[in-house]
């Protein structure tokens, strides 16, 4: 399913570093953008279990999602931590 305009501005929003409609590009905005669209992808697979093409998209965007978290770990692991907890992702 795709996110509406207002849905992504909405997490922009509520997870950026800089709480701004705009703030697009920052590391946690793009996490917590990427970790939307693997729960709905998710609920999906739930249903189709056979959806094949779903399955890749989807552990695509976990690996994306994996590599922005490392990047964040390495260079400013209190901004890491604070996406972690809020987001509610293991490690």
């Amino acid at each position: 399913m795709k996110l509406t305009t207002e849905a992504k501005q909405e997490i922009f929003e509520k997870h950026g570093v800089a709480k701004t409609k705009t703030d697009t590009g920052s590391a946690e905005s793009q996490i917590a953008l990427f970790t939307t669209r693997i729960s709905d992808l998710t609920e999906h697979l739930k249903i189709h279990k056979k959806d094949f093409s779903t399955r890749l998209g989807l552990l695509k965007l976990v690996g994306k999602r994996r590599r922005l978290l490392n990047y964040l770990q390495k260079t400013e692991i209190e901004r890491y931590r604070a996406i972690i907890a809020e987001l509610g992702i293991r490690k």
